[in-house]
């Protein structure tokens, strides 16, 4: 008799703990206080399944309270706007948003009607904002750009500090990873208090090929479903991901940048191709207080040789929160046809043999 398929879950609750840090109580982002996250999913006929996700450093007025931040990029395949500033001033001033590729001047619609209309930003004449893509157009009819400015400004009003949403919403409803179903994943880790105790989150919008391993299982290979399988005749490597950083450490945006970069590290280690056509991005941002933009309060920074956990614990937070999104996503068909979840009870077997 055949059994019933594994529910979706974390994957943690397969049965393996990747890395050896310990993650926060929620395991995701908002793990890190104040960091708040919100979805907008929009699903329409057989054709439409895309949306937004909306990344909050604090509650308060971003643009009044810039957080320091920094940027890497592993390969830059994408239209990720307001990097350039991220780079020169190293601070964000905005909710960072994520959707598709075609949608992005409407995330930054979105941004600035409601930057604009935070009290105490009645004079502001300039904003920067940080939207990340990646293109969902196998499952979503992309060219017809029904995401709309109000949708994702609902992800920034949705936003809230508690439990992640994971899976097949937000920016993540037409994802692929894979070659499965990709989507939204988070994690967090939290060093020790030898090191400071600091708290580390991860959230990631998965859409990239490559061969899936997970805590070094070869599990694309296994399950017959990878880039280059058959000599180049099928699968793709192409695609992109985004990966947002948030910390309670004191970290100063030069730090914030090599913090990001160690997140490919992480992406790495899911087999992931980072190939020609792929955009693969990483912000990092701080949420230390006296370390904000426009406050003159005494503050201290962590020296470069204290970085070094921190680092492990972007790897194992982004590598984590990449299986969570392929882990809670399900079978979703679209547009150009039916993308599976990846099959959790055979992942199981294989992780635990």
């Amino acid at each position: 008799m055949q059994s019933e398929p594994l529910p979706r879950c974390r994957f943690r609750d397969l049965g393996l703990t990747p890395g050896v840090l310990p993650p926060g109580k929620l395991n995701a982002i908002t793990d890190v206080s104040g960091v708040q996250v919100g979805h907008f999913t929009l699903v329409e006929g057989d054709d439409i399944r895309t949306g937004a996700t909306a990344i909050l450093p604090h509650g308060g007025n971003l643009f009044q309270e810039k957080v320091p931040a920094g940027l890497a990029v592993g390969n830059g395949f994408g239209k990720m706007m307001g990097s350039t500033q991220i780079i020169e001033l190293g601070e964000i001033e905005t909710p960072i948003v994520l959707t598709n590729t075609l949608s992005v001047s409407r995330a930054a619609d979105a941004i600035l009607d409601w930057t604009l209309s935070r009290s105490g930003n009645e004079t502001i004449s300039s904003i920067n904002a940080v939207v990340g893509e990646t293109n969902d157009g196998w499952l979503n009819n992309i060219r017809a750009r029904k995401l709309q400015a109000e949708h994702a400004r609902a992800a920034i009003e949705n936003a809230a500090e508690g439990d992640v949403r994971e899976g097949a919403l937000g920016a993540g409803a037409g994802t692929i990873a894979f070659g499965w179903k990709g989507g939204i994943g988070s994690s967090s880790r939290k060093l020790p208090e030898a090191f400071g105790g600091y708290t580390l989150g991860a959230l990631v919008q998965s859409n990239f090929g490559g061969v899936l391993q997970m805590t070094g299982i070869p599990v694309g290979q296994a399950l017959g479903q990878y880039y280059l399988k058959d000599a180049l005749e099928t699968g793709s490597a192409d695609g992109s991901i985004m990966i947002i950083l948030a910390t309670d450490a004191p970290l100063s945006d030069r730090n914030l940048s090599r913090l990001a970069r160690r997140a490919f590290a992480g992406l790495a280690r899911t087999g992931a191709a980072m190939s020609d056509g792929s955009g693969d991005y990483s912000i990092a941002f701080s949420t230390v207080e006296n370390l904000r933009r426009g406050r003159s309060l005494a503050h201290f920074e962590l020296q470069n040789m204290q970085m070094s956990p921190l680092f492990e614990a972007a790897i194992e937070a982004t590598e984590e929160a990449i299986y969570n999104s392929l882990c809670m996503a399900t079978t979703t068909s679209g547009y150009h046809g039916t993308i599976h979840a990846l099959p959790l009870d055979r992942v199981r077997a294989l992780l635990t043999d």
